[in-house]
Formats: structure tokens, sequence, C-alpha cells
């Protein structure tokens, strides 16, 4: 990947293979389709998601069929309690050379590839956890004082179960913070459970083929950068961002009731990210407020820590980011 040349991609390409990707997901993946859009922005922007759900939902399906659609150096990592650091990024290795010395030698560990499935990533212990936190921040690795860069394309994709089950441990708020987007997997409606049925009950085995290379997956990220954003649209983003802490003026009441902390400005850079591919992928090379409320909740709702009456409450951040874009003026009055 590393001597691939990065093709300019054009707003027409990134359109078609765009539409290409998806349609390969979903000749595997029944139903899921907001899960699918969030993930690919993700892909697209370089960045990293989190999927969480109850098990059995296609979490992992959902990922590994995105491996199968796109040209990339895939690795799976089970998280397991007894799992540890050196197991994800490597370790230095006592050899035996020709001339009879000995010396260490750096064994990769499996984050060396271009996209990374995190399986479970919750039931690992946070010393675990935190091993990813590097690679994911700044695309290297330090073994023994020594640092290894990772090629890109790079991204994390991890899924987790839902806190409350059995055996699971929380990420660290700062580990939260490095995914772009929280991904509910919600479970399937009737017909789509019908339809699941119908693709995983025969003889045949759907699977996606490949329609894009990981050169293509960066030159589409660099068309999102270069695509423009209104003056007016940034500073509605900030002022949402802003309204998620209890101590703004903007905050409305459920803020000021149930959060601890409101998101932080890597929130912000999410939901700017994302609206530019969100635009993208609907064929518009402008960021409107629609696409904002778009990516949103997914960009904001592990970035929320709230209080002992939200938690007490059981209060579901989406209801507070639904909240804070019903109540936000889009333009401010400058009296």
């Amino acid at each position: 990947m590393s001597n691939t040349p990065i093709e300019a991609v054009s707003l027409e390409q990134f359109s078609a293979l765009a539409q290409a990707i998806e349609r390969e997901v979903k000749r595997v993946m029944v139903g899921q389709d907001e899960a699918v859009r969030s993930v690919l922005i993700c892909i697209l922007a370089g960045r990293h998601a989190l999927l969480e759900g109850v098990p059995g939902l296609g979490k992992t399906m959902l990922i590994k069929t995105m491996a199968d659609a796109l040209d990339l150096k895939f690795a799976r990592i089970q998280f397991t309690p007894d799992l540890m650091p050196s197991d994800i990024v490597g370790t230095d290795i006592l050899e035996e050379q020709e001339d009879g010395r000995r010396a260490f030698r750096f064994q990769a560990g499996p984050v060396f590839a271009n996209l990374i499935l995190a399986d479970e990533i919750n039931r690992a212990t946070p010393k675990t956890q935190s091993a990813l936190l590097e690679a994911m921040q700044e695309k290297t690795v330090t073994v023994a004082n020594r640092s290894y860069k990772l090629e890109p394309p790079f991204f994390v994709l991890a899924t987790q179960n839902p806190l409350e089950m059995e055996g699971t441990y929380p990420l660290p708020e700062a580990q939260l913070d490095r995914f772009m987007f929280k991904v509910n997997v919600s479970f399937p409606a009737l017909d789509d459970l019908i339809g699941i049925l119908d693709r995983t009950t025969g003889a045949a085995e759907p699977r996606a083929s490949k329609v894009a290379d990981g050169a293509q997956v960066i030159g589409m990220g660099k068309l999102a950068l270069n695509a423009p954003v209104a003056s007016h649209v940034t500073e509605y983003v900030a002022r949402l961002v802003l309204a998620t802490h209890p101590d703004n003026q903007s905050a409305p009441r459920m803020v000021r009731e149930y959060v601890r902390y409101g998101a932080s400005p890597r929130g912000a850079q999410s939901i700017i990210m994302g609206a530019k591919i969100h635009a993208l992928l609907e064929g518009r090379y402008n960021v409107a407020f629609e696409d904002v409320h778009a990516v949103a909740p997914a960009a904001l709702r592990h970035r929320l820590l709230l209080n002992f009456e939200g938690l007490a409450e059981a209060v579901r951040p989406d209801a507070i980011i639904a909240e804070v874009i019903k109540t936000l003026p889009r333009t401010t009055y400058n009296g």
C-alpha cells in the first residue's frame, strides 16, 4: 500500500465507488442501512468506529463484509480477559542469527494492518484496551522505546456488548473519544429478520466482492477533506457541541439536569468530517444542516458523560442530543 500512488478522485468517482461498496455490503447484510452508512463514513474519513449491540445482531459480520468489499490488509483481534497488550502491538523476541549470536527482533502484532476488527473490545481489561490508544490517535506503535509507523489507511472498527452484560469492562473516556462514531446496532424488524433467515439458513452463503482498494479509499478521504463548509454551518456545529455542556448558556434543560461533561472538540471535528462525507454520499459537494443532524447522534452519543441523575433515570444520550438539536437556533442574531 505504501508504494501505491494516490490518485485524485472526482465527485462522480466518489459517488460510484461509495455506491459500489454499499451495494456489496448489502448483498450480505440485511437491513442495518444506517449502521452500514455510518461505518462507511468512518472508513472514508480514515477514522475509527465503535459498534454496540447485543450479541447476534451482525456487528462482526458487518465489519468483515466491509473488509471483503475493500482490498485492504485485514486483521481480527478477539478481545478476551486474558488478552495482553503485546498480543495486539507485538513484542521483541530473542532469536539466534546465522553467526551464532543472539539479537532481539521485533515481531509485529495484528495491529499492523489497514482494517482492524477489535471484536468485543470491552471484554478485555482496561490495560489491554489502552494498547490501542497510540495506534488510534497517532498511527504509530511504541515497543521497548522504539516507534513503528502504521501504513495508511488505518482504522479500527470495534464491537462491544452493552455494559450491563456480564463480563464487560467500560472503555476509558480517553479511548471512547478516539472513535469518530458510536454506532448503535438495533434488533431487526420483522421483514429484515425474515430476510436474514432466508440468507443464512440455506446452502449458499453470499459474500461481498472487492470493489475498492486502499489508494481509492485515501483518495475519497482527500476529496472529503477538501469539501467546503460554509462559515454559518461551522459556527452552528461549534454551538451545538458547546450546548452539550451543562454550564453553557445555550444548554437545554435536559443537558443541565442530566449531563456531567459535554462533548469534546473531537466531537465537533467528527460532526464536520461526517457531514462532509454524508453530503458527498448524497451527491452534493456542499454541507447542509441536514447533514450535520444526520451524523450528530453517532458523533456525540459516546462523548456525553451523564451525572448521577442521568444514570439513575437511564436517560438516553440520543434523547439529549435530539433536545439540543431541537432547541438550538441555526443562526445567531446580533441585534
